[in-house]
């Protein structure tokens, strides 16, 4: 019987453009409009042809310079975004930490908020309210869990979308960047917790420009530059790629 894992992640042939309009400012777009001359927007490709693979239990980062294409990367897999060429599967549940606050309704209460965003992960009210106290004690959040979310602060969005994430029943987690977001201590928390979930067999795929970070959760690294795969192999070898060694 093959030990080779079975995936979770695929990405097959994808790529992806964004539209780019060619006013330089607002008030290049405002003159355009007053003599209507038409706006032109011209296609940048974000990724250029990319395919991967990620199995079970896998923790890979994907790396690469500002503007690489790794965040669109991590917004196809979770399904934010869809390619223009290529497909993306994922198998089993998928917990995307992909934007700061991101699906939180600013006019809610963060316990209310814990409860929706729950839900959009797939989990009951009932496991939700099974593991109500968890999450809120992770994210140090306390008394302001009963305060409408649009008086937090980054940092007190961060720990709380964390918080209901990880305490989700989850097979895949995605994580851009939200962990540089918030002091010292909850960083070095946040990252024990991922360590915890990689070694539990959780398939994790993260954007991170910590070196350290990457090497110490993930055994695996993908290098994207200007939207092309130019390296997926062993960790330490894909920070050497990225720092153009």
């Amino acid at each position: 019987m093959s030990s080779t894992p079975q995936p979770r992640i695929i990405v097959e042939h994808v790529s992806k453009w964004f539209n780019k309009r060619s006013s330089r400012s607002m008030k290049d777009a405002a003159i355009n409009v007053i003599r209507r001359m038409p706006v032109r927007a011209r296609q940048f490709q974000a990724l250029d042809d990319i395919s991967f693979m990620i199995g079970e239990g896998e923790s890979v980062a994907v790396m690469g310079l500002n503007g690489s294409g790794k965040s669109t990367t991590l917004k196809l897999v979770s399904g934010v975004l869809e390619p223009d060429e290529g497909r993306v599967f994922t198998r089993g549940r998928v917990a995307g930490l992909i934007e700061v606050g991101a699906g939180f309704h600013p006019d809610l209460t963060g316990r209310e908020n814990v409860f929706l965003n729950a839900a959009i992960l797939g989990m009951s009210e009932k496991e939700t309210t099974a593991r109500f106290d968890e999450i809120v004690a992770f994210s140090e959040i306390g008394e302001f869990i009963d305060e409408e979310v649009k008086h937090y602060s980054s940092g007190m969005f961060m720990r709380l979308a964390f918080s209901v994430a990880i305490h989700v029943e989850l097979d895949v987690l995605l994580v851009d960047e939200v962990l540089a977001v918030g002091d010292a201590p909850f960083r070095a928390k946040c990252n024990a917790k991922l360590k915890e979930l990689a070694d539990r067999g959780v398939t994790m795929m993260v954007v991170s420009h910590s070196r350290s970070q990457v090497r110490e959760l993930c055994t695996r690294g993908i290098v994207i530059r200007k939207g092309k795969l130019v390296f997926d192999g062993p960790i330490d070898e894909a920070v050497r790629v990225l720092e153009g060694k």
